[in-house]
Protein backbone atom coordinates (compact mmCIF):
# COMPACT_ATOMS: atom_id res chain seq x y z
CA UNK A 1 0.00 0.00 0.00
CA UNK A 2 2.75 2.41 0.97
CA UNK A 3 4.71 1.41 -2.14
CA UNK A 4 1.70 2.09 -4.38
CA UNK A 5 1.17 5.47 -2.70
CA UNK A 6 4.85 6.37 -3.21
CA UNK A 7 4.67 5.38 -6.86
CA UNK A 8 1.53 7.47 -7.33
CA UNK A 9 3.12 10.51 -5.67
CA UNK A 10 6.29 10.10 -7.76
CA UNK A 11 4.24 9.78 -10.95
CA UNK A 12 2.28 12.91 -10.07
CA UNK A 13 5.49 14.83 -9.47
CA UNK A 14 6.91 13.71 -12.82
CA UNK A 15 3.72 14.71 -14.65
CA UNK A 16 3.63 18.06 -12.84
CA UNK A 17 7.28 18.69 -13.66
CA UNK A 18 6.65 17.85 -17.31
CA UNK A 19 3.69 20.22 -17.34
CA UNK A 20 5.77 23.00 -15.83
CA UNK A 21 8.50 22.37 -18.40
CA UNK A 22 5.98 22.55 -21.24
CA UNK A 23 4.48 25.73 -19.80
CA UNK A 24 7.94 27.21 -19.40
CA UNK A 25 8.80 26.23 -22.97
CA UNK A 26 5.61 27.87 -24.24
CA UNK A 27 6.36 30.99 -22.21
CA UNK A 28 9.87 31.19 -23.63
CA UNK A 29 8.52 30.68 -27.14
CA UNK A 30 5.89 33.39 -26.70
CA UNK A 31 8.51 35.72 -25.26
CA UNK A 32 10.79 35.10 -28.24
CA UNK A 33 7.96 35.94 -30.65
CA UNK A 34 7.11 39.09 -28.70
CA UNK A 35 10.75 40.21 -28.59
CA UNK A 36 11.20 39.51 -32.31
CA UNK A 37 8.17 41.66 -33.18
CA UNK A 38 9.34 44.46 -30.89
CA UNK A 39 12.85 44.37 -32.36
CA UNK A 40 11.52 44.64 -35.92
CA UNK A 41 9.44 47.66 -34.91
CA UNK A 42 12.33 49.31 -33.06
CA UNK A 43 14.95 48.84 -35.78
CA UNK A 44 13.95 51.84 -37.91
CA UNK A 45 13.16 54.02 -34.89
CA UNK A 46 16.65 53.34 -33.54
CA UNK A 47 18.10 54.64 -36.83
CA UNK A 48 16.12 57.91 -36.60
CA UNK A 49 18.08 60.56 -34.61
CA UNK A 50 14.86 62.40 -33.70
CA UNK A 51 12.52 59.47 -33.06
CA UNK A 52 9.89 59.69 -30.32
CA UNK A 53 11.95 57.37 -28.16
CA UNK A 54 14.12 57.72 -25.08
CA UNK A 55 17.56 56.19 -25.60
CA UNK A 56 20.96 56.04 -23.97
CA UNK A 57 23.73 55.34 -26.51
CA UNK A 58 27.27 54.62 -25.36
CA UNK A 59 29.53 55.06 -28.39
CA UNK A 60 33.22 54.04 -28.41
CA UNK A 61 35.38 55.57 -31.16
CA UNK A 62 38.89 54.16 -31.54
CA UNK A 63 41.35 55.72 -34.00
CA UNK A 64 44.93 54.92 -34.91
CA UNK A 65 47.54 55.05 -37.72
CA UNK A 66 47.90 58.16 -39.87
CA UNK A 67 49.10 61.04 -37.73
CA UNK A 68 48.77 58.88 -34.60
CA UNK A 69 51.24 56.32 -35.97
CA UNK A 70 51.07 53.33 -33.58
CA UNK A 71 49.27 55.28 -30.83
CA UNK A 72 45.53 55.05 -30.22
CA UNK A 73 42.96 57.71 -29.38
CA UNK A 74 39.66 56.84 -27.73
CA UNK A 75 36.48 58.90 -27.48
CA UNK A 76 33.56 57.53 -25.47
CA UNK A 77 30.42 59.53 -26.23
CA UNK A 78 27.60 59.24 -23.71
CA UNK A 79 24.59 60.53 -25.67
CA UNK A 80 21.24 60.50 -23.82
CA UNK A 81 18.24 61.33 -26.03
CA UNK A 82 15.02 62.62 -24.50
CA UNK A 83 11.90 63.59 -26.53
CA UNK A 84 9.72 66.20 -24.84
CA UNK A 85 6.14 66.51 -26.20
CA UNK A 86 4.66 69.88 -27.09
CA UNK A 87 0.96 69.16 -27.41
CA UNK A 88 0.01 66.20 -29.58
CA UNK A 89 1.74 67.14 -32.82
CA UNK A 90 5.22 68.37 -31.90
CA UNK A 91 8.33 67.33 -30.03
CA UNK A 92 11.51 68.88 -28.79
CA UNK A 93 14.17 66.17 -28.92
CA UNK A 94 17.08 66.80 -26.58
CA UNK A 95 20.36 65.14 -27.62
CA UNK A 96 23.26 65.61 -25.21
CA UNK A 97 26.82 64.54 -26.09
CA UNK A 98 29.26 64.03 -23.20
CA UNK A 99 32.67 62.99 -24.62
CA UNK A 100 35.24 61.19 -22.50
CA UNK A 101 38.59 61.41 -24.31
CA UNK A 102 41.86 59.52 -24.00
CA UNK A 103 44.48 61.09 -26.31
CA UNK A 104 48.14 60.20 -26.90
CA UNK A 105 50.95 62.62 -26.00
CA UNK A 106 54.28 63.02 -27.82
CA UNK A 107 56.09 61.34 -24.88
CA UNK A 108 54.09 58.15 -25.43
CA UNK A 109 51.72 58.65 -22.50
CA UNK A 110 47.95 59.18 -22.62
CA UNK A 111 45.95 62.09 -21.24
CA UNK A 112 42.32 61.50 -20.29
CA UNK A 113 39.32 63.60 -19.33
CA UNK A 114 36.07 65.15 -20.49
CA UNK A 115 35.95 67.26 -23.66
CA UNK A 116 33.43 70.07 -24.28
CA UNK A 117 29.84 68.92 -23.78
CA UNK A 118 27.31 69.63 -26.54
CA UNK A 119 23.55 70.01 -26.29
CA UNK A 120 21.34 69.70 -29.38
CA UNK A 121 17.63 70.56 -29.29
CA UNK A 122 15.50 69.56 -32.29
CA UNK A 123 12.00 70.84 -32.99
CA UNK A 124 10.12 68.18 -35.01
CA UNK A 125 6.74 66.54 -35.59
CA UNK A 126 5.82 63.70 -33.24
CA UNK A 127 4.62 61.51 -36.14
CA UNK A 128 7.19 60.84 -38.90
CA UNK A 129 6.00 61.52 -42.44
CA UNK A 130 7.50 60.58 -45.82
CA UNK A 131 10.18 63.16 -45.06
CA UNK A 132 11.05 63.76 -41.42
CA UNK A 133 12.78 67.02 -40.60
CA UNK A 134 14.03 68.63 -37.43
CA UNK A 135 15.58 72.03 -36.72
CA UNK A 136 17.06 73.67 -33.65
CA UNK A 137 20.11 75.08 -31.89
CA UNK A 138 23.32 73.38 -30.87
CA UNK A 139 25.25 74.59 -27.82
CA UNK A 140 28.87 73.87 -26.89
CA UNK A 141 29.99 74.35 -23.29
CA UNK A 142 33.64 74.80 -22.15
CA UNK A 143 33.58 71.81 -19.80
CA UNK A 144 36.81 70.12 -20.93
CA UNK A 145 39.09 68.71 -18.24
CA UNK A 146 41.45 67.28 -20.89
CA UNK A 147 43.88 70.03 -21.94
CA UNK A 148 44.38 68.45 -25.39
CA UNK A 149 40.70 68.94 -26.28
CA UNK A 150 40.15 72.15 -24.30
CA UNK A 151 38.72 75.09 -26.28
CA UNK A 152 37.75 77.36 -23.36
CA UNK A 153 34.92 78.73 -25.49
CA UNK A 154 31.15 78.88 -25.47
CA UNK A 155 29.62 77.89 -28.80
CA UNK A 156 26.28 78.24 -30.55
CA UNK A 157 24.91 77.42 -33.97
CA UNK A 158 22.11 75.83 -35.99
CA UNK A 159 21.56 72.09 -36.36
CA UNK A 160 19.20 70.14 -38.61
CA UNK A 161 18.17 66.57 -39.46
CA UNK A 162 16.31 65.32 -42.52
CA UNK A 163 15.50 61.70 -43.32
CA UNK A 164 13.23 59.35 -45.25
CA UNK A 165 12.28 55.72 -44.58
CA UNK A 166 11.20 54.12 -47.89
CA UNK A 167 10.79 50.35 -47.71
CA UNK A 168 13.77 48.72 -46.02
CA UNK A 169 15.78 51.94 -46.06
CA UNK A 170 16.46 54.72 -43.59
CA UNK A 171 18.37 57.51 -45.36
CA UNK A 172 19.15 60.97 -44.08
CA UNK A 173 21.68 63.47 -42.85
CA UNK A 174 22.51 65.53 -39.78
CA UNK A 175 24.28 68.88 -40.24
CA UNK A 176 25.39 71.69 -37.95
CA UNK A 177 27.93 74.47 -37.46
CA UNK A 178 29.16 75.86 -34.14
CA UNK A 179 30.67 79.35 -33.74
CA UNK A 180 32.38 80.89 -30.74
CA UNK A 181 30.14 83.28 -28.80
CA UNK A 182 32.33 83.80 -25.73
CA UNK A 183 35.21 82.57 -23.60
CA UNK A 184 38.97 82.70 -24.04
CA UNK A 185 40.24 80.68 -26.99
CA UNK A 186 42.76 77.94 -26.24
CA UNK A 187 44.08 77.19 -29.70
CA UNK A 188 41.83 77.77 -32.71
CA UNK A 189 38.77 80.01 -32.49
CA UNK A 190 35.71 77.75 -32.34
CA UNK A 191 34.17 77.45 -35.82
CA UNK A 192 33.41 73.82 -36.65
CA UNK A 193 31.20 72.22 -39.27
CA UNK A 194 29.73 68.70 -39.05
CA UNK A 195 27.73 66.72 -41.57
CA UNK A 196 26.79 63.08 -40.93
CA UNK A 197 24.95 61.28 -43.73
CA UNK A 198 23.45 57.97 -42.64
CA UNK A 199 22.23 55.06 -44.74
CA UNK A 200 20.66 51.92 -43.27
CA UNK A 201 19.34 48.92 -45.15
CA UNK A 202 17.19 46.77 -42.87
CA UNK A 203 17.37 42.99 -43.07
CA UNK A 204 15.25 40.26 -41.45
CA UNK A 205 15.53 39.63 -37.70
CA UNK A 206 16.29 43.30 -36.93
CA UNK A 207 19.73 43.28 -38.58
CA UNK A 208 20.83 46.18 -40.76
CA UNK A 209 23.77 47.18 -42.95
CA UNK A 210 24.68 50.75 -42.05
CA UNK A 211 27.05 53.64 -42.60
CA UNK A 212 27.16 57.00 -40.81
CA UNK A 213 30.50 58.74 -41.51
CA UNK A 214 31.15 61.81 -39.34
CA UNK A 215 32.54 64.42 -41.76
CA UNK A 216 33.96 67.50 -40.02
CA UNK A 217 35.76 70.72 -40.86
CA UNK A 218 37.61 73.12 -38.57
CA UNK A 219 37.24 76.40 -40.48
CA UNK A 220 39.85 78.09 -38.25
CA UNK A 221 42.61 75.66 -39.27
CA UNK A 222 44.83 76.10 -42.35
CA UNK A 223 42.96 75.16 -45.51
CA UNK A 224 44.92 71.92 -46.02
CA UNK A 225 44.26 70.77 -42.43
CA UNK A 226 40.53 71.40 -42.04
CA UNK A 227 38.68 68.31 -43.19
CA UNK A 228 38.17 64.83 -41.78
CA UNK A 229 36.42 62.66 -44.36
CA UNK A 230 35.79 58.98 -43.46
CA UNK A 231 34.34 56.23 -45.61
CA UNK A 232 33.23 52.91 -44.17
CA UNK A 233 30.49 50.43 -43.38
CA UNK A 234 29.12 48.30 -40.58
CA UNK A 235 26.19 46.34 -39.20
CA UNK A 236 23.61 46.85 -36.48
CA UNK A 237 21.25 44.58 -34.58
CA UNK A 238 18.33 45.28 -32.26
CA UNK A 239 18.08 42.63 -29.57
CA UNK A 240 16.96 42.09 -25.99
CA UNK A 241 18.84 41.46 -22.78
CA UNK A 242 16.08 40.12 -20.53
CA UNK A 243 13.30 42.70 -21.12
CA UNK A 244 15.59 45.58 -22.15
CA UNK A 245 15.80 46.32 -25.90
CA UNK A 246 19.28 47.27 -27.11
CA UNK A 247 20.69 48.50 -30.41
CA UNK A 248 24.18 47.14 -31.11
CA UNK A 249 26.37 48.76 -33.79
CA UNK A 250 29.81 47.98 -35.15
CA UNK A 251 31.39 50.03 -37.96
CA UNK A 252 34.84 50.52 -39.50
CA UNK A 253 35.99 53.74 -41.22
CA UNK A 254 39.04 54.84 -43.18
CA UNK A 255 39.74 58.59 -43.18
CA UNK A 256 40.57 59.46 -46.78
CA UNK A 257 41.39 62.96 -45.57
CA UNK A 258 42.37 64.04 -42.06
CA UNK A 259 44.44 66.66 -40.17
CA UNK A 260 48.15 65.83 -39.72
CA UNK A 261 47.77 64.73 -36.07
CA UNK A 262 44.61 62.65 -36.53
CA UNK A 263 44.29 58.92 -37.15
CA UNK A 264 43.51 57.37 -40.50
CA UNK A 265 41.74 54.20 -39.27
CA UNK A 266 38.70 54.21 -36.97
CA UNK A 267 36.47 51.65 -35.29
CA UNK A 268 33.08 52.62 -33.86
CA UNK A 269 31.21 50.40 -31.40
CA UNK A 270 27.90 51.40 -29.87
CA UNK A 271 25.41 50.00 -27.39
CA UNK A 272 22.14 51.92 -27.02
CA UNK A 273 19.39 51.14 -24.53
CA UNK A 274 15.95 51.92 -26.01
CA UNK A 275 12.72 52.98 -24.30
CA UNK A 276 9.84 53.78 -26.70
CA UNK A 277 7.50 56.42 -25.27
CA UNK A 278 3.88 55.60 -24.41
CA UNK A 279 2.69 57.97 -27.16
CA UNK A 280 4.83 56.21 -29.76
CA UNK A 281 3.59 52.80 -28.64
CA UNK A 282 -0.04 53.95 -28.83
CA UNK A 283 0.53 55.33 -32.33
CA UNK A 284 2.13 52.06 -33.42
CA UNK A 285 -0.84 50.01 -32.13
CA UNK A 286 -3.24 52.37 -33.89
CA UNK A 287 -1.36 51.94 -37.17
CA UNK A 288 -1.37 48.15 -36.74
CA UNK A 289 -5.13 48.17 -36.16
CA UNK A 290 -5.72 50.29 -39.28
CA UNK A 291 -3.51 47.94 -41.32
CA UNK A 292 -5.37 44.89 -39.98
CA UNK A 293 -8.74 46.42 -40.95
CA UNK A 294 -7.52 47.18 -44.47
CA UNK A 295 -6.24 43.62 -44.81
CA UNK A 296 -9.64 42.19 -43.79
CA UNK A 297 -11.53 44.44 -46.17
Amino acid sequence: MQRSRAVAILSALIVADAGVSRAQSETDSAKAVRHSAAEANLAKAAQNPVANMVSLPLQWNYSTAGGLDSSTALVLNVQPVLPLPIGERWLIVSRTVVPFVSAPLPNGRQTSGIADIQEQAYFTKSKPGKITWALGPIFSFPTATNFVTRTGQWGLGPTAVALAMPGHWVIGTLVNNVWRIGGAAHGDVLNTFTVQPFINYNLPHAWAISTAPLITSNWSAPSDQRWTVPIGLGVSKVTHVMEQPLNLIGQYYHNVNHPPRAGSEALRLEVAALWPTAAAEAEKKKAEQVAAKKKKS
